[in-house]
């Protein structure tokens, strides 16, 4: 069925009034509605459909809704064997949303969820998905194949581990509901608001509460900036996080050459879909940063669980420092939504979620609210 050809793509922009309790914001968005573009490819087979997002805080999804009708004609009349993957802002955003639509088909073609997808397939064939235009300085065709083939000792088991407990995860909202617990490892988060300077005294100030990470401290596209930081919180042993707002694999690649992040924050849907998420696992494996997705959004939780799951699996095959956000809202409007394990113990982060991995041939993002209009 990967001969199977697109013969439409359709988007629609859909809001959820989070304004209302105030659910999602922080220091630079003070009443975001949470808000996706959703796209859907219809094929030539009538029971086969993809379904794909990108994500926004309500305003300006009207335009992203307009590019992805714009680049709808890249794929509309091609088949999956056919079609390849823009590099920032709106269209982006946009190829994002239609490409995780591509990779939600071929997984639906197969029969599969997409973490079962990706942690079946031949390292070489992993690696064709992957452009490494610009980024082969850092990271090679060949280093990338051997990181692939290094992990494949204890696969298998790591994949029967995360069937039986799933994956660590985290989420923010005990912030917001005013949650206290001398137990919890804290992460902080100041949405971008500072200059380097006034990060490093402000995170300074909070030293002694031992915060695990300072997220998007500065402006995010900073590169030098966030490695400021770094060397002006090593001493306290607080870590940097960022990626939810990095456009492309070549900033993650200048993060990483210049030691600016410890911990790197994918986001399914701000770069290109899967096959640039590739890309960065792969470098971050390289350089040893361990991978934090950001998942707080419509939608987001939902598409990232799948990259991570394979990262482990197939790619760092480490738990060390590792875990997932998640956001508890808007669920019931995602078919196939994320599903959790109680937790007994608690280790690194304290864990007081850990994400049941999916079984289920899609990544669960396909919206009965739309679908049923």
């Amino acid at each position: 069925m990967l001969g199977s050809k697109i013969i439409k793509v359709s988007v629609q922009d859909v809001r959820f009034p989070t304004s209302l309790e105030q659910h999602g914001s922080d220091a630079m968005h003070t009443d975001p509605d949470y808000s996706v573009a959703y796209v859907v490819l219809e094929t030539d087979n009538a029971t086969l459909k993809g379904y794909g997002l990108t994500f926004t805080v309500g305003r300006g999804t009207e335009i992203v809704v307009c590019a992805v009708k714009a680049l709808s004609s890249l794929v509309e009349g091609k088949t999956l064997e056919e079609i390849i993957g823009p590099e920032k802002g709106v269209i982006h955003l946009a190829t994002a949303a239609i490409l995780n639509a591509v990779w939600d088909l071929w997984a639906r073609v197969e029969n599969k969820p997409l973490w079962k997808l990706l942690v079946d397939m031949e390292p070489e064939k992993l690696i064709s998905c992957i452009d490494f235009r610009y980024i082969s300085d850092a990271l090679t065709e060949q280093e990338a194949l051997d990181i692939l083939m290094k992990a494949k000792t204890d696969q298998k088991s790591r994949e029967e581990q995360m069937l039986k407990e799933g994956y660590p995860a985290y989420t923010t909202s005990c912030a917001w509901l005013g949650y206290s617990d001398q137990q919890l490892t804290q992460m902080i988060d100041a949405n971008q608001r500072w200059d380097v300077n006034e990060a490093i005294t402000w995170v300074t100030k909070l030293a002694e509460f031992r915060p695990l990470w300072i997220e998007e401290p500065t402006c995010p596209d900073d590169i030098l900036g966030h490695a400021s930081i770094s060397k002006g919180l090593a001493q306290f042993g607080i870590g940097v996080a960022s990626g939810e707002q990095c456009h492309n694999r070549v900033m993650f690649k200048q993060f990483l050459q210049a030691s600016a992040l410890q911990f790197i924050q994918i986001d399914s849907c701000r770069v290109g879909s899967v096959n640039e998420n590739l890309a960065i696992l792969l470098m971050a494996a390289k350089f040893n940063v361990p991978v934090c997705p950001h998942a707080g959004g419509v939608g987001l939780c939902e598409l990232v669980q799948h990259l991570i799951l394979f990262d482990y699996i197939c790619v760092s095959a480490s738990l060390s420092n590792r875990t997932l956000d998640t956001l508890v809202k808007c669920w019931k409007s995602l078919c196939g939504s994320i599903s959790f394990l109680k937790v007994t113990s608690g280790e690194l982060l304290s864990r007081s979620m850990i994400y049941k991995c999916h079984r289920n041939p899609s990544e669960g993002i396909l919206m009965f609210s739309v679908e049923r209009e």
